[in-house]
């Protein structure tokens, strides 16, 4: 205490100037309506932006949960946009408005907790497994386009063989076309992935959008792939055909797992016919 004291008797007039300064500057901003804007307009400039700043740290941290929040309602979306009407009821010649719904596919939102772009065989990690109905051989997207396919799945999470792994292969086709090939990714670019055995009657060009073919079980038809980046024929075919991918495989965030549950008729009904 004896110490402040000290201070403010040996810096009494500098402090006495620093308050007849503070007291002038009031004065003249109450006297003159000019200065007094000013002031006002200064002081709002200020605490604007000292506000805005607060509230731009507020969205960084509740940034997470608006993408969880995103995420869930896509999959709500979805799960509502893959039902297809099986049957409209009857009675008495009068048709009732409750129709039956058949749901082809299911969607699961999870979160991708690790995930590799740089290896040969690259794999993602997702924080869903068996207890909430995912297994192996599910597609997996997201908002720009397909991420991979599931393979080991524990109790409560499950590895994803991505599109950037030499292993992968996925049933691929021109948006605009009928004419299909399979998706596969020679080890060089992560952004970048290939389109094998299209057929050269399968007229290309740069720019056309690749989407999936539906040939398979595990994707529906026409989720977005990329674009045509480059292409070369050799021998009247292909050559090789580069995709560039409208995901970027280095920031993979929240994703949707797909569960087609026609998928085991299918698949039963396909192996009698090869072995009848």
């Amino acid at each position: 205490m004896q110490q402040i004291i000290s201070f403010l008797y040996k810096n009494k007039l500098f402090i006495l100037f620093l308050l007849l300064e503070v007291f002038a500057v009031i004065f003249t901003i109450q006297s003159h309506s000019f200065h007094k804007s000013k002031f006002v307009n200064s002081a709002n400039f200020l605490s604007g932006g000292i506000y805005n700043k607060i509230n731009n740290f507020k969205e960084f941290l509740l940034l997470k949960k608006e993408n969880e929040r995103l995420n869930e309602e896509n999959v709500y979306l979805k799960n509502l946009l893959s039902l297809e009407e099986k049957d409209i009821v009857q009675h008495d010649m009068t048709v009732i408005d409750t129709l039956i719904f058949k749901q082809k596919y299911q969607y699961t939102g999870a979160k991708v907790i690790n995930n590799n772009y740089r290896k040969n065989n690259n794999y993602l990690t997702i924080n869903k497994g068996a207890n909430q109905g995912l297994e192996s051989d599910l597609g997996v997207i997201n908002s720009k386009g397909i991420v991979g396919i599931t393979k080991s799945v524990s109790a409560n999470y499950a590895t994803v063989l991505s599109i950037l792994n030499v292993n992968s292969r996925i049933n691929a086709k021109l948006l605009n076309s009928d004419h299909y090939g399979s998706l596969s990714w020679d080890n060089n670019d992560y952004n970048v992935v290939q389109l094998l055995d299209l057929p050269i009657q399968a007229a290309i060009y740069k720019g056309d959008t690749v989407v999936t073919g539906g040939k398979s079980t595990i994707f529906p038809e026409g989720i977005p792939i990329g674009t045509i980046k480059e292409f070369k024929t050799l021998n009247n075919n292909y050559e090789y055909i580069d995709i560039l991918l409208f995901n970027d495989m280095s920031s993979i965030g929240y994703v949707q797992v797909i569960k087609n549950f026609d998928k085991m008729e299918i698949i039963n009904l396909e192996e009698k016919s090869t072995n009848e």
